[in-house]
């Protein structure tokens, strides 16, 4: 029977701990279902100590970060809301940032929303791909180029090292290691019996069109654009300028970042919110088809029918998430 795998959970000030309880819990539910101790949770800091969270929180940590026999440790975020916000906790987290780099080789360090910032700054994740929450990703690109940074993807697991982006970044984290060090099968069980978020089906035309996967901050401005106006009014010309760049330099960038055309690129996004209403809402096709300006219902419906081979109607019958 192996050791338990033992795991430190970060406590630090300005950590948001929420997701560090979450994933205790799901942890221990794996635990429950295995039949034994396969994972061991003790909650760390620089010292043990009370830990001032946001909200009003205090958490106690039991354990010293330096002195304790870890396996691995989880890295929560913290309350950031900018760049320049980001840079003041990182300036303000200098001597854990420096435990964080002087952290056994041989040991794990996982961690997720900014809390990935804390990892980059520590130089733990130099040469390896990794990813971030997508708005923090240009300031870390800047500081921390020797990170292979990925930010299109939304969880990213190396042998000693994962990261994750957003406040839930814990959930894929914690899966992963219960599929590794439990079973796929318990994995199913906790999903269905906690109830927990599963990937919703889509259409492989619709797979990378989310926001949070546009690969570079130009084509996240764009897609925001583009999602922000009437169909009917979206040209080449409009979105350059409102990018502060030439219509030339815009579609070159596009294409060479894509693979497409600005106009068929736009015609995605549009369409890809169009997909979304048809499975999350029951507003009928053509009011739509108005919301989003475009030119006409019919129009729409061809174009969405030439790009996922189905009609509205046998769209939403298919991916719908309506109950």
């Amino acid at each position: 029977m192996p050791p338990p795998l033992r795991i430190g959970l970060l406590l630090y000030p300005h950590c948001m701990p929420a997701g560090l309880l979450a994933f205790s819990d799901l942890l221990h539910a794996a635990n429950r279902r295995a039949g034994r101790a396969v994972f061991e949770l003790r909650y760390v800091s620089l010292q043990p100590a009370e830990v001032v969270c946001p909200q009003g929180l205090s958490l106690h940590a039991t354990h010293a970060l330096e002195k304790t026999a870890l396996d691995a440790v989880l890295v929560p975020g913290f309350w950031a809301e900018s760049a320049a916000q980001i840079e003041d906790v990182l300036g303000a987290s200098a001597a854990l940032i420096r435990a964080l780099a002087t952290f056994d080789r041989g040991k794990r360090l996982w961690g997720y929303c900014t809390g990935v910032c804390l990892l980059a700054a520590s130089g733990k994740l130099n040469g390896q791909p990794a990813t971030v929450t997508w708005w923090a990703a240009e300031v870390m690109e800047r500081h921390y180029g020797k990170v292979r940074w990925q930010v299109e993807r939304s969880c990213i697991v190396n042998t000693r090292t994962a990261t994750a982006s957003g406040v839930s970044g814990y959930l894929p984290i914690a899966q992963e290691l219960i599929k590794q060090h439990v079973s796929a099968e318990a994995l199913h069980d906790l999903i269905t019996l906690m109830v927990l978020p599963r990937p919703a089906p889509t259409h492989e035309a619709f797979r990378a069109m989310s926001l949070m996967e546009q690969a570079s901050p130009m084509l996240r401005r764009l897609h925001d654009l583009v999602g922000r106006l009437p169909a009917e009014s979206i040209t080449v010309t409009c979105l350059a300028e409102a990018l502060g760049m030439s219509a030339r330099t815009l579609a070159r960038k596009v294409i060479g970042e894509t693979g497409v055309t600005i106009a068929e690129y736009a015609r995605r996004v549009k369409l890809n919110q169009v997909s979304e209403r048809l499975v999350l809402t029951s507003m009928p096709v053509s009011t739509i088809s108005a919301d989003l300006g475009f030119s006409s219902d019919s129009n729409m419906r061809r174009m969405f029918k030439v790009l996922t081979s189905m009609n509205p109607v046998e769209f939403r019958r298919k991916y719908s998430r309506q109950s």
